[in-house]
């Protein structure tokens, strides 16, 4: 099993991008070229990315967990995430033709005891 969800105190982050109109495939290049390798150096640590299939949430949504040591750290890494001035080039040069993301839903989750991801 990876270390990264070996301890108790850990919490994920499901969290929902529902995009701005024509926006879901710069959204997408955007984490696959820069957000996830900044997640991973501010201790948030990529579970699982994922695209709805149905409408109305298809072609226009970004689903994915990530994980944090506790939700202290969570609180601290969104926080050096959003200060750390590479993150802050990318998301000014992925915006340059309007925002992308219109609203984002969160919700922050334990493993349950039976859980194979912890």
């Amino acid at each position: 099993m990876n270390n990264a969800y070996a301890d108790s105190s850990r919490v994920f982050e499901l969290r929902t991008y529902h995009c701005a109109p024509g926006k879901l495939d710069a959204l997408l290049t955007r984490f696959r070229d820069h957000t996830m390798r900044i997640f991973e150096r501010h201790g948030m640590h990529n579970a699982g990315y994922f695209l709805p299939a149905d409408e109305p949430a298809k072609g226009n949504t970004l689903v994915y967990i990530i994980s944090h040591a506790s939700r202290e750290k969570a609180d601290q890494n969104w926080k050096e995430f959003t200060a750390d001035p590479e993150w802050q080039n990318v998301k000014a040069a992925s915006e340059g033709n309007g925002k992308l993301v219109e609203k984002i839903d969160r919700e922050y989750m334990t493993a349950a005891d039976f859980s194979p991801l912890k």
